[in-house]
């Protein structure tokens, strides 16, 4: 079989276009993977009965592992052809799916949930390249790599909403399971339909620089999990100061390798150090506020998972609207300029959702986070043009794999800082909140989680249920609002990057040489 590449400046035709709607499916999945465990989270605590460290650990394992490997993958890729990794990445991302699904013990989701990310790293990088290989044409090119990012906003978007018509239906194995048939129309169209492009003098992958980059990653995050803890002061600090001395040996190797893992000499361009560092820290803020809205929506509200992913849909369609948007707006604006405003905006949302009260607080809850999700659209839409077109062409796909990178790791970020703050406040006011008097292993549970005081309360009489209830929801929504102001100091925090490190960057639309140069 003849392969799909086209010559340099041939328009794609029909094949190529089809190519490009197997690179779009696993791109919006795996990135739905990120978030659609939100509204399954109930139900999955429920039978798991995991802790609420571990809980976090299901939910954002996934994406650490995903952010931390994409530009290994992306080398890798390099060597052995990009729709070699696809299609392999593809083949375990559904096996681990159904394994995952009938899993009952948390440790082994959390391990399920990591081979994944291993999985989805593989992808991702593959689905960019691919792209690139495909689409010769400049314009059709800009086309795909368009279609390819509105994808992931809509992956983004759309995962609880997804997850809770699943949850309505079956329950939350589906939430795995539905990975399965899209992975078997990437594994079957790919060999069919896209090139496999290598380059063999493409640099090794340094095996040392993977594992320092992850000693540095998971050992940070463990400890501020553990922060929230009061009793596990010292093993998280041990853990934080450990990452931080492995970070430090990944920098100054990267520094001396002649092929480096990471190319950290591209952080010296303050364009591409400010895009990423405002991408990073808006992901941030929203991923750890992300995860408790959904969870107010049915713990606190007591919404089932269809009308919770409801809720979620007005924002998630004001989302993909303002990321459209944001391509052609920015040929009249600054990029700085509109990515610093969107991200005011935001604050504006995270500060209504400081007074969403534990009664009554849906109207303000779902106003809040209609203002603050398509905020973040801006930086979403622009951070990779303005990543890649800021370094010299070789360097490209080194730099559109670190805002790939960086998108993962906010988000993953959020839900460990953000979430562990907020789970932190709920275990203190829950502590002194939920009265004596109620049966031990019901309080113990209820001082733990509000997942727990929920399941327990299941097994109790209406008043006795309702004495556990009511103060665990007021500790859940004390957690909330103490992570949304911790959110809008993020986000502030970008705002005030943007305008210092964005601001030179012309608007797409003026005449080269019109004003100053964007590097």
């Amino acid at each position: 079989m003849s392969s799909p590449d086209i010559a340099a400046g041939q328009r794609a035709g029909l094949r190529q276009w089809a190519g490009l709607a197997v690179l779009v499916l696993p791109a919006m999945l795996l990135f739905m993977m990120l978030t659609v465990l939100f509204l399954a989270i109930p139900q999955l605590a429920a039978e798991l009965r995991p802790t609420s460290t571990q809980t976090l650990w299901i939910i954002d394992i996934y994406g650490f592992l995903m952010a931390g490997l994409l530009v290994t993958m992306g080398t890798l890729g390099d060597r052995i052809g990009h729709r070699r990794l696809l299609i392999a990445g593809a083949a375990v991302f559904a096996a681990v799916s159904v394994v995952a699904a009938f899993t009952s013990d948390p440790v082994l989701m959390i391990v399920w949930r990591a081979v994944l990310g291993v999985a989805a790293a593989t992808q991702m990088p593959a689905t960019l390249g691919l792209i690139f290989s495909t689409f010769a044409d400049p314009r059709q090119r800009g086309i795909a790599v368009g279609v390819w990012s509105g994808a992931i906003s809509v992956g983004t978007g759309l995962g609880p909403v997804i997850g809770g018509a699943l949850l309505e239906a079956f329950s939350w194995r589906a939430a795995f399971l539905i990975a399965v048939p899209v992975m078997v129309v990437v594994a079957i169209g790919a060999p069919l339909l896209l090139p496999n492009p290598r380059n063999p003098a493409a640099g090794r992958v340094d095996v040392f620089s993977v594992l320092l980059s992850l000693a540095t990653l998971l050992p940070i995050v463990y400890g501020v999990k553990e922060l929230a803890r009061p009793d596990s002061l010292l093993p998280a600090l041990a853990g934080i100061v450990a990452g931080l001395v492995f970070g430090a040996w990944f920098v100054l190797r990267q520094l001396r390798l002649p092929e480096p893992l990471l190319d950290v000499r591209l952080f010296a361009n303050r364009t591409v150090s400010g895009a990423l560092g405002v991408f990073l820290l808006a992901a941030t803020a929203l991923g750890g506020v992300y995860l408790l809205f959904t969870q107010y929506l049915q713990l606190v509200e007591g919404l089932s998972p269809l009308k919770a992913g409801l809720w979620v849909l007005p924002g998630a369609a004001l989302l993909v609207v303002v990321s459209t948007l944001s391509p052609a707006l920015v040929r009249r604006v600054r990029p700085g300029h509109l990515i610093a405003a969107g991200l005011a905006v935001q604050v504006i949302g995270y500060l209504m959702l400081t007074q969403v009260d534990a009664a009554g607080g849906l109207p303000l809850l779902v106003a809040g986070f209609m203002v603050l999700y398509p905020a973040v659209a801006p930086s979403m839409a622009l951070t990779t043009n303005l990543v890649v077109g800021s370094v010299p062409p070789q360097k490209a796909g080194a730099a559109s794999g670190l805002a790939t990178t960086c998108s993962d790791l906010g988000i993953s970020l959020g839900i460990a800082v953000i979430g562990s703050i907020a789970a932190a406040v709920y275990r203190a006011q829950a502590a002194t909140g939920i009265p004596d008097g109620l049966p031990p292993g019901a309080a113990a549970a209820g001082r733990e989680s509000l997942d727990g005081a929920v399941s327990a309360a299941r097994g109790l009489s209406p008043d006795v249920a309702g004495s556990l209830l009511a103060p665990a929801r007021e500790a859940f929504t004390g957690g909330l609002n103490i992570a949304a102001v911790t959110a809008a100091v993020i986000a502030l925090a970008a705002v005030v990057l943007a305008v210092a490190t964005l601001r030179h960057v012309p608007a797409t639309g003026r005449a080269p040489g019109s004003g100053p140069s964007a590097g």
